[in-house]
């Protein structure tokens, strides 16, 4: 089989498997190094999450997370409990994976993507079926931000 040939099966295989819901493969997806606080639960819940999306993750535990933030250039204003790096991007906060992936299809310029404070019902912070109305931001080199995604508020009793 020629080089050419192998790629086109290659590449028309991964097509059927993204557009028939099947999760490609974590090894086609960049590394995502989190830092993190030994002691945070949530941003283990988190982790679980982008692993469960098809990420490989590597996690560095530090005591002080905003000094890993200010490190990776993210403004402070949009702090949450964990910065994480991905493909060049920064990630700050619960940041849903299919927002990360979406992020990384478009190779938008910008600085990352961030999720301010810890909002209930996102990636990590779940509790029950409630879900706080929250913002996922696109920051650019500038520190400057835009909505990239919205989720809404999810309220949910039990009968």
């Amino acid at each position: 089989m020629k080089r050419r040939q192998f790629l086109a099966g290659t590449a028309g295989t991964l097509a059927l498997a993204g557009s028939s819901g099947l999760p490609v493969l974590a090894s086609m997806l960049p590394v995502v190094q989190v830092f993190k606080n030994p002691n945070c639960g949530c941003c283990s819940a988190w982790v679980t999450h982008l692993q469960q999306s098809g990420f490989t993750v590597q996690v560095t535990e530090v005591n002080d997370t905003a000094v890993a933030r200010r490190q990776h250039g993210m403004p402070d204003k949009y702090g949450s409990c964990h910065t994480a790096t991905v493909a060049g991007y920064v990630i700050e906060g619960h940041v849903p994976a299919k927002d990360i992936k979406r992020l990384l299809t478009s190779r938008i310029t910008a600085l990352g993507l961030a999720v301010p404070g810890m909002p209930v019902g996102s990636p990590g912070m779940e509790v029950g079926a409630q879900q706080d109305a929250y913002q996922v931001l696109l920051i650019d080199k500038h520190g400057r931000d835009r909505v990239f995604a919205s989720y809404p508020q999810i309220s949910r009793s039990k009968p």
